[in-house]
């Protein structure tokens, strides 16, 4: 795979957005998919998604996220799960079956489109170092921004949403917020641990947004353990402070909606 600098480039997600898919000609090699599996709870993937999953010869993803899907696979599938340290050997022994001949599934957690550009991005550079006709095909899912959009009912026509759930520079995402802020509504993904809600509740004051903003923390949706906290923005900017998961009050599964004046 290449090296991905995430700091000083090239960032994957780039490289992914940099064209849109290919025709969708029936005689070309049959495609990878990169499949949003949703934000967890197994009642929202998609039938297209899990129709994927269930004729893969091998799928690959994130540990966390293979195993909400590991039952939908065929008793016959291989599952390649990684973490960020592994990440990239995976996926070059998944780029090498899927030249081989097998049909090869990659899952993300959600809705790729929304924050997973990056793994797109990984994948498709993978598959083409392999196999540069094979095509890479984007399968949507549901996001937790999705979710977190009927939530908090802010329409998404509405609402400026911004994903810092992504590895490098989050400067411009964070100038767009300040931007918007209290003019639209904002949805935000968090990065764990180290911009999490009452970070970015505060870089938002600290931009000269109004304290008594409506805010809500939206944690685990779609599971059983969903909860949802209100505060006013100067209330969650007390809980700034720190990178690691001892810091925050918070988890990683979390959304951040800060309403705009109605």
């Amino acid at each position: 795979m290449s090296d991905y600098n995430l700091d000083a480039g090239p960032d994957p997600a780039t490289f992914a957005a940099a064209d849109p898919e290919t025709d969708r000609d029936a005689s070309a090699a049959d495609p990878v998919r990169v499949i949003g599996v949703g934000p967890g709870n197994p009642e929202f993937i998609t039938p297209r998604g899990e129709r994927a999953v269930r004729e893969a010869d091998v799928v690959v993803g994130f540990t966390t996220v293979v195993e909400f899907v590991a039952e939908l696979a065929d008793d016959e599938t291989d599952l390649l799960t990684c973490g960020y340290e592994d990440e990239a050997a995976a996926l070059s022994s998944f780029a090498e079956r899927v030249a081989a001949g097998e049909t090869g599934v990659a899952v993300a957690m959600g809705d790729p489109n929304h924050s997973g550009y990056q793994f797109v991005g990984k994948v498709q550079d993978a598959v083409h170092r392999d196999d540069p006709a094979r095509p890479v095909r984007v399968v949507p899912g549901i996001s937790s921004l999705q979710v977190a959009a009927s939530r908090a009912r802010t329409p998404m026509e509405d609402t400026e949403f911004v994903t810092l759930h992504k590895s490098g520079d989050l400067t411009a995402d964070m100038d767009r917020l300040a931007a918007s802020v209290g003019e639209r509504h904002l949805l935000v993904l968090p990065r764990p641990f180290d911009r999490m809600p009452g970070d970015i509740a505060r870089f938002l004051l600290e931009n000269g947004a109004e304290p008594d903003l409506q805010t809500l923390v939206l944690e685990r949706l779609t599971h059983e353990n969903e909860q949802i906290r209100r505060f006013t923005l100067a209330e969650l900017a007390e809980l700034a402070g720190g990178s690691g998961r001892d810091d925050t009050p918070f988890s990683d599964l979390v959304v951040l909606a800060v309403r705009r004046p109605v």
